[in-house]
C-alpha cells in the first residue's frame, strides 16, 4: 500500500474517538478516528506551535492543551480562538486494517 507518496500505518486497533501520531520523513501527523472515518492533520497547533496529540478529540474537534484552541480535523479550520489560521490536512485512504496518509 505504501507507494512512496505517503505514510502507511496499521489502524486495526485505532478505535472511534482515538488519535495516533504518525511520523513520516520528519513530519508529525495526527491520525484521528471520527466515528469510524479516518482524518489526518499536522500535529501542530497553528497558534502556539505545540503538538496537538496531548489534546482530546471530541467528535470531529481536537483541542490544543496550551491555550484551548480547537480545530475541525475534517477541514483543519479553527473552531475556537485563539487560533485564527487552519492546520494542514492530509487525505487518508483506508483498505481494511491499513491506511495510507497522502503527504504530497
Amino acid at each position: 500500500m505504501d507507494d512512496g507518496s505517503g505514510a502507511a500505518v496499521d489502524v486495526s486497533d485505532l478505535e472511534a474517538g482515538q488519535i495516533r501520531v504518525v511520523e513520516h520523513e520528519g513530519l508529525s501527523i495526527l491520525l484521528c478516528n471520527v466515528d469510524g472515518t479516518l482524518y489526518a492533520v499536522e500535529n501542530l497547533c497553528s497558534h502556539a506551535q505545540v503538538p496537538l496529540d496531548e489534546g482530546e478529540l471530541r467528535g470531529c474537534e481536537i483541542e490544543c492543551i496550551f491555550h484551548g484552541a480547537t480545530f475541525d480535523v475534517r477541514t483543519g479550520e479553527p473552531m475556537a480562538p485563539p487560533a485564527m489560521r487552519p492546520i494542514r490536512t492530509f487525505q487518508v485512504f483506508q483498505e481494511g486494517s491499513r491506511a495510507r496518509i497522502e503527504i504530497g
